[in-house]
């Protein structure tokens, strides 16, 4: 699973493990989902080598989801387009790493994990790079969920998956400024259920009326208190769905991501675009509904027992991974708003049972 036959017996596992002085390096730049979807390697790594330094380097938008990661002994955070790069590489070689696990591969985090020095460098050798990493795993990126792929390097070296959960630990602060929003929110005997319209390419945007009208009808059939979600710069659209609605709805104030972990955590449902807070919900273990179209969510869907996802099936341009469309977005424009509301319902029961 995952092996190329270029993996070295000295670099499996039994063999890194009696290393006394062991150091690993895990990394992944962005973005907030995809970060978060690569935490899931730490517990395993952790577990398998106990005693062992292990560190992860991500970018400082994606910061907040390191933090406190029980797991890792040191954050890396790289300031993009303000910090040096050959200062951080000339950092990166004096920490002598012993085992680099490069999960996004490209040609920059390539060069990050070759200049690193050590002695086994674990990558994917897309597009010609195959040179920074003596240690190379096939992929299987259009086979398997995103956590697979980020595991499969794990794999390569005979590393156990003992842990299949995603990690984001929440401060006791954010969860208590939290409970307040929640509170405030709760003006009807139904469940609390966040919206989340926003999404970082245009294609994975379902209409803001469509949330509008998804919004009333969460209201009208469960008595929802509705939360929708912003961030920077997502004010207005949050601000149009709750206009529009005739229930009304609920608008958070600014939130950090840990805060928007932790109000995540307090409802009781997300139902989302395939975007970062789909996955923060996922990880806190809130039930939630995906609404995928240009993305695939057998790949990048929700990872918990308790999720599920809907899209407009039977669509020939399903997946198709484009930031922009020529034929009206039709995945998304033309979904339903019955069919997402269905979908919720199976996934309510399916949570409850």
């Amino acid at each position: 699973m995952g092996r190329t036959g270029l993996i070295r017996e000295e670099h499996r596992y039994p063999a890194l493990r009696v290393r006394p002085d062991l150091s690993i390096l895990v990394i992944k730049p962005r973005a907030i989902g995809d970060v978060l979807l690569s935490s899931i390697v730490t517990p395993n790594l952790r577990s398998a080598f106990p005693d062992a330094r292990i560190d992860f380097l991500t970018e400082k938008p994606a910061a907040d989801i390191i933090h406190d990661n029980p797991y890792i002994d040191d954050a890396i955070i790289v300031q993009p387009g303000s910090d040096s790069y050959l200062r951080l590489l000339r950092q990166l070689r004096r920490r002598k790493y012993h085992l680099v696990f490069d999960l996004f591969c490209n040609p920059r985090t390539a060069q990050m994990t070759y200049a690193t020095g050590a002695s086994v460098r674990v990558g994917y050798p897309f597009r010609g790079r195959a040179w920074a990493y003596n240690a190379q795993v096939n992929t299987r990126a259009d086979r398997v969920h995103n956590t697979q792929f980020n595991l499969d390097t794990l794999r390569a070296l005979d590393i156990p998956i003992e842990h299949d959960h995603l990690v984001f630990p929440l401060p006791a602060d954010a969860m208590e400024r939290m409970q307040h929003v929640v509170r405030d929110a709760r003006k009807l005997d139904g469940p609390v259920i966040a919206l989340n319209p926003s999404g970082t390419w245009s294609t994975k945007r379902w209409g803001l009326d469509s949330f509008a009208a998804l919004g009333d009808a969460l209201v009208e059939k469960f008595a929802a208190n509705v939360i929708v979600l912003w961030g920077p710069g997502e004010r207005g659209d949050a601000e149009r769905i709750q206009s529009v609605m005739k229930h009304g709805a609920t608008l958070p104030p600014p939130t950090t991501i840990r805060e928007s972990g932790a109000l995540l955590k307090l409802c009781d449902f997300m139902i989302s675009n395939d975007a970062g807070p789909m996955h923060i919900a996922t990880a806190v273990g809130t039930p939630t509904l995906g609404i995928f179209g240009p993305t695939n969510p057998h790949l990048q869907g929700p990872w918990n027992e308790r999720s599920s996802w809907v899209r407009l099936e039977g669509l020939d341009c399903l997946a198709c991974n484009l930031t922009s469309c020529d034929i009206g977005n039709i995945c998304m424009r033309d979904l339903p708003v019955d069919r997402v509301l269905n979908a919720f319902e199976s996934m309510r029961r399916k949570a409850a049972s």
